[in-house]
């Protein structure tokens, strides 16, 4: 069990700490607001995390691997990445300075982190696949024991990444000039908008791929 709990905390450390949309989105919340709206959005991403992995430990796995399910995820994620890339261009236009939070409500960030991860069709298959995942770390017959600890080691990487991770964004653009903040959300839109299109050609790929046939 104490392998596995270390297994599943490097796990969510790699998960978390990949750069992506949740990232991207966090970066700009940092250097428009600070450290709270930075943390609120990984705090909406765990919560959307948490409810993949209680749909995978339910044994809903082949109910999210299915098309019907991910194709309308994913639509809906990547509308939302093009509309954050269009707020992300507006604000840097704007010229929102750092003011640790006044300018930006923590809800509106808690509730980007959730949509992002509750549409992140990488999240269906990752959580689908727990049984594989188990299966490779050399839990061959997983019992609900094994499960809980695999979530709890993964979410207390989880937890940790989003202190971490909004921390050093904020520190980072404590002091920072204004023309680096607008910089820094330009870069992000245009980030989060290469996302949403790739996320899109994803998901109209398998119908291009029928309508050629």
């Amino acid at each position: 069990m104490l392998e596995l709990f270390a297994a599943a905390l490097a796990l969510g450390l790699i998960f978390n700490a990949t750069p992506g949309a949740v990232f991207a989105e966090t970066l700009r919340r940092a250097a428009q607001g600070g450290f709270r709206p930075a943390l609120a959005v990984q705090f909406g991403s765990l919560a959307g995390d948490a409810t993949w992995a209680a749909l995978g430990l339910a044994g809903a796995g082949v109910l999210m691997q299915s098309a019907a399910l991910r194709l309308p995820v994913g639509l809906a994620g990547a509308a939302y990445l093009l509309w954050l890339a269009r707020d992300a261009w507006r604000a840097a236009s704007q010229g929102a300075a750092t003011d640790d939070g006044r300018h930006q409500r923590p809800g509106s960030a808690l509730r980007s982190g959730i949509a992002l991860s509750m549409t992140n069709p990488q999240n269906i298959g990752f959580w689908a696949a727990l049984g594989s995942a188990l299966g490779a770390l050399g839990v061959d017959a997983p019992q609900p024991a094994h499960y809980a600890v695999f979530f709890g080691g993964f979410m207390s990487a989880s937890l940790a990444w989003a202190f971490v991770c909004a921390g050093a964004l904020a520190f980072a653009f404590r002091h920072a000039a204004q023309r680096w903040i607008h910089l820094s959300c330009r870069l992000c839109a245009a980030a989060l908008f290469g996302l949403g299109l790739a996320s899109l050609h994803a998901c109209l790929a398998p119908l291009q791929a029928l309508l050629l046939r």
